[in-house]
Order: C-alpha cells, then sequence, then structure tokens
C-alpha cells in the first residue's frame, strides 16, 4: 500500500495544487473528487477502467447514434475521475459518432488510461 500512498501524493508545491494534465490522470482532481481518500481513489479509477472498457467494447459494433450516446457517458465519467484525455477524445467522437479515427483516438486514450491505473494499483 505504501507504493499506492506515494503515486498518489501531490509533490510539494509552494504555489498550491496544480492539476497535472500530463498524467492520463489528473491526480489532484481525483483526490479533490474523493476528499483524499486513498482507498477510495483506488477503487473509483477501477471502475472507471472497467467501465471505459465497456464503452469501447459497445462502441466496436455500435452504430453512429449510439456510439453519440456511449461517448457522451464516458465523456462524463473520465471527467469525474480526471482522466481528461479520455474525455477530450470522447467530446469529439460525441460530435461525429461516424468517425472511424475518433473512435480510435478515444481507444488509445482509454487503453493509455487503463496502463497508468494498472501500474497504479499493483
Amino acid at each position: 500500500m505504501a507504493a499506492v500512498r506515494i503515486a498518489f501524493e501531490a509533490p510539494e508545491n509552494h504555489q498550491g495544487a496544480c492539476p497535472s494534465h500530463q498524467r492520463p490522470i489528473d491526480l489532484v482532481h481525483l483526490a479533490t473528487q474523493t476528499m483524499g481518500d486513498k482507498a477510495l481513489e483506488v477503487e473509483v479509477l477501477q471502475m472507471f477502467a472497467r467501465q471505459a472498457r465497456h464503452a469501447l467494447q459497445d462502441m466496436a459494433g455500435a452504430d453512429a447514434a449510439a456510439t453519440v450516446a456511449l461517448a457522451h457517458r464516458l465523456k462524463g465519467a473520465a471527467g469525474a475521475v480526471g482522466a481528461f484525455q479520455v474525455s477530450a477524445a470522447a467530446e469529439k467522437l460525441e460530435n461525429n459518432g461516424a468517425d472511424a479515427a475518433l473512435k480510435a483516438a478515444v481507444g488509445a486514450a482509454v487503453v493509455e488510461v487503463e496502463n497508468f491505473i494498472n501500474k497504479l494499483c499493483r
């Protein structure tokens, strides 16, 4: 559990908390959402990873209208946990559900977040 504690701690910064948009998950945002409860952060991230994977699987055979609905849900869930790259990719797909390249971009962003979550939760 020590590795989880260290991974979720924000670095000392005399200028205040600064969200990290360079990581697949903004850990400062996540800590704010979970009120600093590290066990809850791990649980929320694992649930998000499962939800994101299911959304990708459902999008694989979905028509444009269903893809738009799935992208909308994924966008909201990603924003809630601080997966802002996934949220941005899902928002683009939400605006054009028939675009295969946008669907692939969402998939790539989700895989990156899943890998990050897996490393944090080891």
